[in-house]
């Protein structure tokens, strides 16, 4: 029986080896860039370490440095009195490190440790650039692992020589490290997807998930309330050798005669929970996706998986459909339908589901295969770096397309905003208040802004300006205005190609000044004899002498005895006319009411001895009474 229990076990754990060995992986990379010195000037590309905090969506500048002391990094760099922490005013350090010796996180911790920002490991041997991940199941690195926070990389072998020679060599050596193009962003729109794990006693791992499945719950769900994502949960599975389907490792371990399994989680086939109790509320747990998603309530998924961790735990014995049940009915779902998604798990036939799921294992497009826990995926390139709240929403946020990004990835915990810092070299206009520079989360960018249905356009950086219908209500446009006794005037001009032009009574570039034209000095108006002018901002004022009355249209004086005479005939002229038609109404009013008057009694006596067509023949009553 051991025996075979052993054979079991070889077989799945052939399958994982074989699994991972052939299957296609892609490497995540992001690009290193020497500036400095120019005679090793260029770009390459580097492996993205799968721990510490990818700058996703930003970029990095440093000066590599490479002791000649503990080049492999593996000791703790104090022990040799080295320090690379940055001065002041002093570019980050990038602490060069060789391969070898020990894990690639332990290289980074003590670079960390030292003060270093960011860690460059070079290959010793001519090979492909490989993902530098954390040990499986070592308990002694699981400490140091959470607590790295600095980006890492491995970079070829070549590149490596060259960058020691040129540091040997007397030669700072600056580089910059940028991930802005390292997840795709082509929309506004993310799509993301994560491969979890209902199991709660896998050790250190199963831990780290279990915390960033609670710590990241509230950021998902306001991503996905906002469409601003979606979000699709995905779950691994094995299936058991044919020959072994019947055996009892299988069955413990698998649901579907064998088609679908998971490890036991206590790796105990006497005791405890079993395999197939993980790979059913794995299920489980698709099914509440499936179902909610029917409703547009997918984020439902985020409330019920970290429900039912602090609700059902294995160690409490509550791991188990009853607890199950109590969580999803809390949440409002429909039991019957998460029942029938699921399926009988006892039948030898394949799952709809979890088919689907052993399916999308496989990797498509850029994205290599799943085979390790857990796995993030965004915009079908593969997540590298610690699964923590801050680090994953980065990566999620780089997916955006510049400027669509949502408020969330704009917060003070996640990026930094440029446009703080003098404006981000943007134009602005600091009277209106109105600035060119929009914070993204791969930095500034400068465009000339929208103000109340307003475009202002320019190149964004020195200049900018109001543009189209509307745009002197906006700081009157950029022209000159000015206001004085009672009276305010502007260069502005809502039409046309001249924005800014000085009013009528005025002179000047419409822009920074326009002056009052005096008028009576350039004898422009007031020229009659019988006119004396008075210059006023922006006008002027005319008088005649005597009772003589100024007409400005006509610029002369006529007498007021003669304009009174005029307007008496007039308003004499108006009444007359009015009269004449209101009379003429009256009469019209009155002939139209006499004549229906008069053809209603023509009717009605023709109507006594001769009957119109339009009325029946009355009895004669008479001849009647004769016959």
């Amino acid at each position: 029986m051991e025996l075979q229990r052993l054979h079991v076990l070889l077989g799945l754990v052939l399958l994982s080896v074989i699994g991972s060995c052939y299957a296609r992986f892609v490497v995540e990379k992001n690009s290193l860039t020497v500036t400095s010195p120019e005679k090793i000037k260029e770009t390459h590309d580097s492996a993205i370490g799968n721990f510490g905090i990818p700058q996703y969506g930003g970029s990095m500048a440093g000066v590599v440095v490479y002791r000649k002391e503990n080049q492999k990094g593996c000791k703790p760099f104090d022990e040799f009195e080295i320090s690379f922490k940055t001065k002041p005013g002093a570019l980050p350090t990038f602490v060069l490190v060789d391969r070898g010796d020990c894990f690639f996180a332990l290289k980074v911790w003590n670079a960390q440790k030292a003060g270093a920002s960011a860690v460059l490991v070079a290959d010793h041997i001519e090979e492909a650039l490989i993902t530098m991940d954390t040990p499986e199941e070592d308990k002694s690195s699981a400490k140091y692992i959470e607590n790295i926070t600095i980006p890492s990389a491995l970079i070829e072998k070549t590149f490596g020589e060259t960058l020691k020679k040129a540091i040997n060599g007397g030669d700072m050596v600056n580089v910059n490290l940028d991930w802005r193009e390292a997840v795709p962003h082509p929309d506004d729109r993310v799509e993301y997807e994560l491969w979890t794990n209902s199991n709660d006693e896998c050790g250190a791992k199963c831990d780290m998930l279990i915390e960033f499945v609670k710590d990241f719950k509230g950021a998902a769900q306001i991503l996905e309330k906002g469409g601003y994502t979606q979000f699709t949960p995905h779950y691994i599975t094995w299936y058991c050798p044919r020959a072994f389907t019947l055996s009892r490792q299988c069955k413990s371990q698998c649901i579907n005669h064998g088609r679908y399994c998971a490890p036991d989680p206590e790796q105990d086939f006497s005791s405890g929970y079993e395999g197939k109790d993980v790979v059913i509320e794995n299920l489980r747990q698709l099914c509440v996706f499936k179902v909610a998603n029917e409703t547009n309530k997918a984020w439902l998924w985020w409330d019920y998986v970290t429900d039912f961790q602090i609700r059902c735990p294995m160690k409490e014995k509550k791991y188990n459909k009853g607890c199950a049940d109590g969580v999803i009915g809390s949440l409002g779902l429909d039991g019957k339908k998460i029942e029938k998604c699921m399926g009988d798990p006892n039948a030898d036939a394949d799952n709809p589901v979890l088919k689907e799921e052993q399916d999308a294992q496989v990797g498509k497009g850029s994205r290599g295969d799943v085979t390790i826990l857990p796995t993030l995926v965004v915009n079908n390139h593969q997540y590298r770096g610690k699964l923590a709240k801050g680090a994953v929403l980065k990566a999620i946020c780089a997916g955006f397309e510049e400027t669509t990004e949502p408020a969330v990835c704009l917060s003070s915990d996640v990026e930094t905003n440029e446009c703080l810092d003098n404006n981000g070299g943007c134009w602005q206009d600091k009277a209106a208040n109105l600035t060119a520079c929009k914070d993204t989360f791969r930095g500034r960018v400068c465009e000339c802004p929208l103000v109340d249905g307003v475009q202002f356009k320019g190149d964004g950086y020195s200049h900018c300006e109001a543009s189209g219908p509307g745009r002197c209500k906006i700081n009157i446009g950029g022209c000159w205005h000015d206001s004085r006794e009672g009276h305010a005037h502007s260069a502005c001009l809502d039409f046309g190609d001249v924005k800014c032009q000085c009013p009528p009574g005025f002179k000047g570039d419409g822009v920074k000044s326009c002056e009052d034209v005096d008028e009576c000095k350039e004898k422009k108006a007031c020229q009659c004899s019988e006119c004396s002018c008075k210059n006023t901002w922006g006008s002027y004022e005319c008088t005649c002498s005597g009772d003589l009355l100024y007409i400005r249209d006509q610029d002369t004086c006529i007498s007021k005895r003669g304009t009174e005479v005029r307007s008496a005939w007039a308003a004499v002229w108006i009444i007359l006319i009015g009269l004449a038609m209101v009379g003429g109404g009256a009469y019209l009013v009155y002939k139209y009411r006499l004549r229906s008057y008069m053809d209603s009694e023509i009717r009605a006596i023709m109507a006594q001895y001769m009957p119109l067509d339009s009325q029946a023949e009355v009895p004669n009553h008479v001849s009647e009474a004769r016959a």
